[in-house]
């Protein structure tokens, strides 16, 4: 029987010194889609009108071709995206083993400074910005939904924000963003288990936390590499649960980001 205890904790506590420093985001150090060295990489649609913006929030190993398809694929939806680098810049590759390396509050705060540079932006509606986010990226994004983060941070909260396999430490704090949890229960590096006792121990405030846990998939279920296992955990490509999760992170978006309100 895996230990649900020690998966999480191997995320959450490796004892790495943590990274310091941010990235800087301007017209200078953002570039497009294939620019391997810019702080951001920004993906937009065809159109030239102001739509609404996501931040795009990498896992464990960097920005690889998954978060590129994801980038793609907002574009693809009318959606303007900013794909954060918070490693290079910082020197570092990879936190896998080391989590707190470079900590969620810290990568949560270069996701509110990628939304502010956004912000500025005429094709963005500056009203209309939220954030998606990866395994340690979507820890990231349950670090930034909070009321908490948001104040320590002096930010603008995340009109949406979607976290596909995150780990979900407790927290007293509020949410300031609607939010929607994607996880598989054979995850065996976040399991979800804490991500329900999060969700039945939240104080809304007025805003809603969605889940979906998918049956039988593994880490990185949307990803489209095969099954593997990687650092000791299982990852593998569900095409089940990955077609869904992608029409569920579709529907809330637009429900958030194109409605009237």
């Amino acid at each position: 029987m895996r230990s649900l205890a020690g998966a999480f904790l191997a995320l959450l506590t490796a004892c790495a010194a943590p990274a310091t420093g941010s990235p800087t985001f301007d017209t200078a150090h953002i570039g497009g889609p294939s620019d391997f060295g810019a702080v951001a990489r920004l993906y937009r649609p065809r159109s030239d009108e102001p739509a609404p913006a996501m931040v795009v929030l990498h896992g464990c190993a960097g920005i690889g071709a998954h978060e590129q398809q994801w980038g793609q694929r907002l574009a693809d939806w009318g959606y303007v995206a900013l794909l954060v680098d918070s490693f290079a810049p910082r020197g570092v590759a990879n936190v896998c083993s080391h989590g707190q390396t470079i900590p969620p509050l810290l990568r949560a705060a270069d996701a509110y400074a990628a939304a502010a540079w956004l912000r500025t932006q005429p094709y963005v509606r500056a009203d209309r910005i939220g954030v998606i986010g990866f395994s340690h990226g979507g820890w990231t994004v349950m670090r930034a939904v909070l009321e908490s983060t948001v104040q320590s941070d002096h930010a603008v909260p995340f009109k949406a924000a979607v976290a596909f396999y995150p780990g979900c430490p407790p927290s007293p704090s509020p949410l300031a963003t609607d939010t929607l949890i994607l996880i598989g229960d054979a995850d065996d590096w976040t399991p979800y288990e804490p991500c329900v006792r999060f969700q039945q121990n939240l104080v809304g405030n007025g805003h809603t936390l969605a889940m979906k846990i998918y049956p039988g998939a593994l880490h990185s279920f949307d990803s489209e590499l095969p099954s593997r296992l990687y650092m000791g955990h299982h990852l593998g490509h569900d095409p089940v649960a990955s077609a869904d999760a992608i029409a569920a992170t579709r529907e809330f978006l637009a429900a958030r980001l194109r409605g009237a309100s």
